[in-house]
């Protein structure tokens, strides 16, 4: 058996047509929606909304961790709009899941990211929809070729607020529903420094204390998982348990493979 894997696609939806090529089946840890492109201040929902600038201002005050400047600059943009900011964002949202689900293959097995919003995934996963053999699982096992894979999606609170954040005691409340799988997949990472840090960013990421405690109870042959897009490891052990860093999706277009 081959798997693909990817998360944080962020809007690349030519390379992620492709992602499965090869493989029996495509996981995706999440994070499909491109908000605004670090890299590419222009591109990007928030850029199409506010303009350049307003984009190259906001990155500037997150990375100086101005976050009350920073929501108070999107407060004022968003209040400034001609439609309400929810509309406005789930028909831009909408617009780039349509193209991302449509790229999935079959079969796909998805779980949330951070930037996620899961109550529009219905629309677009599952039968009846542009991407019928898509399965969304969160907090949830399927098995593939024999093996257990275990889901859980989203983020843990942040500064940031990005829209798919929750509690440490929910997040941790999937984890452990999840019992003993052989392939753990999430979106953020186990809380191990090397694992959480970004280089780029010069900063530590929201990794999940949840997470670690159960590759360390239940190991797990593997931790795969996306998030921080520029690791100081991409890979280590844990125990038993191998933590794989799958890649910034967006940025390599090319998935990671799990063969056995």
């Amino acid at each position: 058996m081959r798997v693909h894997v990817v998360s944080d696609v962020h809007g690349n939806a030519a390379d992620l047509a492709r992602a499965g090529e090869g493989a029996d089946a495509l996981v995706c840890l999440g994070d499909l929606v491109l908000y605004l492109d670090y890299a590419d201040h222009s591109r990007g929902i928030f850029p199409d909304l506010f303009g350049t600038g307003n984009a190259d201002l906001i990155v500037e005050l997150r990375n100086a961790r101005r976050f009350d400047e920073a929501r108070e600059l999107s407060r004022r943009l968003w209040a400034g709009l001609e439609t309400d900011s929810r509309t406005a964002t789930d028909t831009a949202v909408r617009k780039q899941y349509a193209e991302m689900f449509a790229a999935f293959p079959d079969p796909t097995y998805a779980t949330y990211g951070n930037v996620d919003i899961p109550a529009l995934w219905p629309d677009f996963a599952g039968p009846g929809t542009v991407s019928p053999g898509t399965r969304v699982l969160d907090g949830e096992r399927v098995e593939i070729g024999g093996l257990v894979f275990g889901f859980v999606g989203g983020g843990l609170r942040t500064p940031m607020n990005t829209p798919f954040e929750i509690g440490d005691e929910e997040y941790a409340a999937k984890v452990e529903a999840l019992g003993e799988v052989d392939v753990l997949c999430s979106h953020i990472p186990p809380e191990v420094p090397e694992l959480v840090y970004d280089t780029v960013a010069r900063r530590f990421e929201r990794g999940s204390r949840a997470l670690l405690e159960a590759i360390r109870r239940t190991r797990p042959r593997y931790s795969l998982f996306g998030h921080v897009h520029q690791p100081l490891a991409r890979r280590m052990r844990v125990g038993a348990t191998e933590c794989v860093n799958v890649g910034h999706f967006a940025s390599t277009g090319r998935p990671w493979a799990l063969e056995w």
